[in-house]
């Protein structure tokens, strides 16, 4: 398995499911790395402009929101380079992998997938704490449904363990 591949299919899939996602009407190597680096930061703003079209903050709720907006985000980094970390582990490991290696990459899954929610229900009571509550309802709603887009092409991409 090689992740260039899952990086040019993320590539792919970017574009159209934050388009999607916006749509109120619709439900390693060095090179592999800098590819993902621009993927990533591609998200971001995207991102960034879907929530500015979809929220319609006031310039006093901008104010407020996008310093934690950007403090969560830089924390969701982590977490995808963890992600990242763990799938490549598994590229690696992929054609040899022992009962437990899968234990460990298992492990790691599920400590990200832990991670990651309580960091969004943290982030969400936070902007929850300072936007009206349809706008932080509004926020929550398009912050999931552009996280399963986005993961659903991803985890897509991974082939499952032999």
């Amino acid at each position: 398995m090689r992740i260039a591949s899952i990086a040019l299919g993320l590539a792919l899939a970017v574009v159209p499911v934050l388009s999607q996602a916006a749509d109120d009407n619709q439900p390693g190597t060095q090179g592999v790395l800098t590819d993902q680096q621009i993927l990533v930061s591609q998200v971001q703003t995207d991102k960034r402009s879907v929530y500015t079209q979809k929220l319609g903050l006031t310039d006093s709720e901008s104010r407020s929101f996008w310093p934690i907006y950007d403090e969560y985000e830089s924390k969701v980094k982590k977490l995808d380079d963890r992600f990242l970390d763990m799938l490549n582990d598994y590229a690696s490991q992929y054609d040899t992998l022992t009962d437990d290696q899968a234990a460990a990459l298992l492990k790691e899954r599920m400590s990200i997938e832990k991670d990651r929610m309580a960091l969004k229900q943290r982030y969400t009571a936070k902007v929850a704490a300072v936007l009206p509550p349809k706008k932080a309802l509004r926020y929550a709603q398009l912050e999931t449904r552009i996280e399963i887009l986005i993961r659903s092409q991803v985890y897509g991409l991974i082939p499952l363990a032999r």
